[in-house]
């Protein structure tokens, strides 16, 4: 059969450097960090006491504070985040057959602080079991995609992904591949994530997985340097609307850049730990080129999963070099990660948000933080670092991995 090709029509975001879409993209290209002491709870026990929350976020200006009661923070991001991208896109409008619109809403972790509190205030009890009625629904992490859908009325398909910071990734790359089957007119995917809490924060500092660079937040996320210490842990959601290219256009949709292909593996080697010649990461991304119709000199720009670990960076660089070969310095390779912090489930949403708008505008945001090269990771590639760099973007691609080996890279093209 021959496939149908996918575009973007809208976006929404609720991010660390900005509340909606546009706040985002114009805070990554001046290079902002949204890292900033713990507000959420008293982290001073804490190793890691900083974080990238949400600013002046306020839930009560989108939905009413009975509402409220009834969602974890994690489904309230992803409702705002996804209301913004459905406006975008006009997909509330009428004509929409909204039997073809479905639903694929991604979370790491779920309902993290409801699950936290709930145990918390039974374990401080007289052991009688007091939970609210709410608490089991503002726990999974399933809700969110059921929640938007009953929102706007949308019954198509409608499901979770589940593959920790590799989730929301995994989310567009279905999306794209039930549309391009024929099986949606239209998909709002993406994913949210709300993990800053003392559960959270305590376990990943166990793990040693956090930045500990409590004097200097800002400039704790530093992908790819020398010095870099950990992720900085971060909040909020992307959403994305994933159209079937004539659906699209037959209803005057703006489109912001094509879907092209999705590249999925697994590492099969280390339950959080990476393969550290980053043989996976490399297969994933042939994969979503040869989806793409696409060669590695093509690539114009990548934006990496780059978290900001000692283990997880230099096997991603590893494995973009084995790909992009001669090519390689050629390439303009970031992380926006510098800026936002890590949001786990969401991170492949919002960064495929940049890659798209980098697509759009022929733009590559920054890798901010960068202070001492690391003698492993090869000078002459073009990390992106500290500017925006104006360029002809033609064909992108967004990676995201997460605990478990799971390896997901999305090609994104110019739509002409």
């Amino acid at each position: 059969m021959e496939l149908k090709r996918v575009v973007i029509t809208g976006v929404g975001a609720l991010t660390p450097i900005g509340n909606t879409a546009p706040e985002y993209w114009d805070a990554l290209l001046r290079g902002e960090s949204g890292a900033a002491p713990i507000t959420r709870f008293d982290a001073s026990k804490y190793k890691t006491q900083f974080a990238c929350e949400l600013k002046n976020f306020d839930p009560s200006k989108f939905m009413d504070r009975k509402e409220m009661r009834k969602y974890d923070y994690f489904t309230q991001y992803g409702l705002v985040a996804s209301d913004e991208a459905i406006a975008d896109a006009g997909l509330d409008a009428e004509g929409i057959d909204k039997d073809r619109v479905g639903v694929i809403w991604a979370s790491g972790i779920g309902g993290l602080i409801s699950l936290f509190h709930e145990v918390v205030d039974y374990a401080g009890g007289d052991g009688t079991p007091r939970f609210s009625p709410f608490f089991i629904p503002k726990m999974i992490a399933d809700i969110a995609a059921g929640h938007i859908s009953i929102r706007h009325g949308f019954r198509g398909m409608n499901f979770a992904t589940v593959s920790a910071c590799a989730s929301s990734a995994n989310a567009l790359a279905d999306a794209f591949n039930y549309i391009r089957l024929g099986k949606a007119d239209a998909i709002v995917c993406g994913g949210s994530e709300a993990a800053i809490t003392e559960a959270g924060v305590g376990g990943f500092n166990s793990m040693h997985a956090l930045s500990t660079r409590n004097d200097d937040p800002k400039t704790a996320s530093r992908p790819f340097d020398k010095d870099r210490d950990g992720f900085v842990l971060g909040e909020g959601a992307g959403a994305l609307i994933l159209e079937e290219m004539e659906h699209a256009k037959a209803r005057g949709a703006k489109i912001y850049a094509e879907v092209s292909g999705a590249g999925m593996t697994a590492d099969a080697y280390h339950m959080t730990a990476p393969h550290p010649e980053g043989l996976c990461v490399h297969r994933a991304m042939c994969l979503a080129l040869e989806d793409a119709g696409c060669t590695p000199d093509m690539v114009d720009h990548i934006n990496t999963h780059g978290t900001s670990t000692p283990a997880g960076d230099l096997p991603e660089i590893l494995g973009i070099k084995k790909l992009l070969g001669e090519h390689a310095p050629k390439v303009n390779v970031n992380s926006t990660k510098s800026c936002t912090g890590h949001l786990l489930g969401a991170a492949g949403a919002i960064e495929a948000i940049a890659t798209a708008l980098a697509v759009k505008n022929d733009i590559v945001p920054p890798t901010i933080n960068h202070f001492t090269d690391d003698p492993e990771i090869d000078s002459s590639l073009n990390l992106t670092f500290w500017k925006p760099q104006a360029r002809k973007v033609n064909v992108a691609m967004s990676n995201t991995f997460g605990f478990g080996g799971h390896n997901v890279s999305i090609v994104f093209k110019k739509y002409e």
